[in-house]
């Protein structure tokens, strides 16, 4: 085949590409080249393409080759997920991603800190500008909060509240991120905490952060901590355990509360069970990311522990998400020369497909409470 037919093939893939992406995003009220928020500027027609092979990793990545554009990212991948347009494109390329999650442990111990080094480790700088003061980088709770500060002291009072905790008590923090709970919990409850971390710069940060007060930051693996706890806590880092692994983080944590401990999970979840993580998610911002179902954590504490109280409130994500957005978008300007236009273009993406996913109750963020033995009388969740 001479050049000139290839080109001809290929420009005929592109047209029937465009097509089929065209005629799929009408189903969602989207259009190509409109002029609403939500619509879509094709800069380059080979995105459909990529789209139709590859899914969402195709899409994405055609995002930050600059191919297409769109105001409101946010907007469109809420109603991409709402008409469930995701499900309408299977590549079958992307059968081994699924398989890979299926049938390999991808959060072994020896796996577990390449999302560390690969996206917590990226820069204190863009998370210094993008969180809070905290730097709480995990869903703030909006009931009564209207700033990304207060959403985010809401939600660390409201997981020390549900501990109950008590002064001298001694708290394992499981993925304690920058010590953002570990520093409120010491300082406004009196307690003693060990957190750890994968990522080593988190946790120099965390140590800068806490010093002078009753904690302790490691870099370590859930799996090595042996010490027996009043209480525990993981918010956020559930997301990066792994199907294969749910059942021995359990029986881990039990093995570190004490009798008549309490622990707190704090987790996003999905709704379907047998679904895939997201291809693009996966390579660009969390490797080996596995976000949970309802399903795998009920079977994950079975015979391990009671489940006392579980708290959902993901469309909070969405609200904290687009705060962090705003904040990165100010940002930028003085991030721009160390990072770079393509990094630019995927973080937002990142964060914006993310808060689209939870305003269309996609995906979900969890709180369980947890208990060995049962809470004698019942758990009563604080006000």
């Amino acid at each position: 085949m001479d050049q000139q037919s290839i080109a001809g093939e290929s420009r005929e893939q592109a047209s029937g590409g465009m097509k089929l992406i065209t005629d799929l995003l009408n189903r969602a009220d989207i259009r190509v080249n409109g002029t609403r928020p939500w619509d879509i500027r094709v800069h380059n027609p080979r995105m459909a393409q990529r789209t139709v092979t590859q899914a969402n990793l195709g899409l994405g990545e055609a995002y930050m080759d600059g191919d297409w554009d769109c105001d409101a990212l946010d907007q469109f991948f809420d109603r991409i997920l709402r008409t469930r347009l995701d499900r309408a494109v299977s590549p079958l390329r992307l059968v081994f991603h699924a398989l890979r999650f299926r049938l390999l442990n991808l959060q072994t111990s020896k796996r577990a800190f390449q999302v560390g080094e690969q996206h917590y480790d990226i820069g204190n700088d863009l998370y210094r500008a993008m969180l809070d003061e905290r730097l709480t980088y995990t869903c703030g709770y909006w009931e009564q909060a209207t700033t990304l500060e207060e959403a985010q002291e809401a939600k660390l009072d409201l997981i020390c509240r549900k501990l109950d905790l008590q002064p001298g008590q001694r708290v394992l923090d499981i993925g304690c991120g920058w010590g953002s709970f570990a520093k409120f919990a010491a300082e406004r409850y009196g307690v003693q905490v060990v957190g750890i971390t994968i990522s080593r710069e988190q946790a120099t940060l965390a140590r800068e952060l806490c010093a002078g007060l009753p904690v302790e930051i490691r870099v370590q693996d859930y799996r090595d901590v042996r010490e027996r706890f009043d209480h525990l806590v993981s918010v956020g880092m559930f997301e990066h355990v792994g199907r294969k692994n749910f059942r021995e983080y359990m029986e881990v944590a039990a093995r570190c509360l004490r009798g008549d401990g309490l622990f707190l999970l704090h987790t996003i979840g999905k709704n379907l069970t047998r679904s895939t993580p997201d291809p693009w998610i996966d390579k660009y911002i969390f490797p080996n990311g596995d976000l949970p179902s309802l399903t795998q954590i009920s079977q994950s504490v079975e015979d391990v522990f009671v489940i006392e109280d579980v708290h959902s409130f993901g469309p909070d994500y969405d609200r904290t998400l687009m705060a962090w957005h705003e904040n990165f978008e100010a940002a930028w300007p003085t991030l721009r020369d160390s990072y770079g236009e393509r990094f630019y273009r995927m973080w937002k993406y990142y964060l914006l497909s993310c808060a689209g996913a939870f305003r269309s109750r996609g995906i979900q963020l969890w709180q369980f409470v947890l208990s060995r033995e049962g809470v004698r009388g019942g758990y009563r969740r604080p006000a």
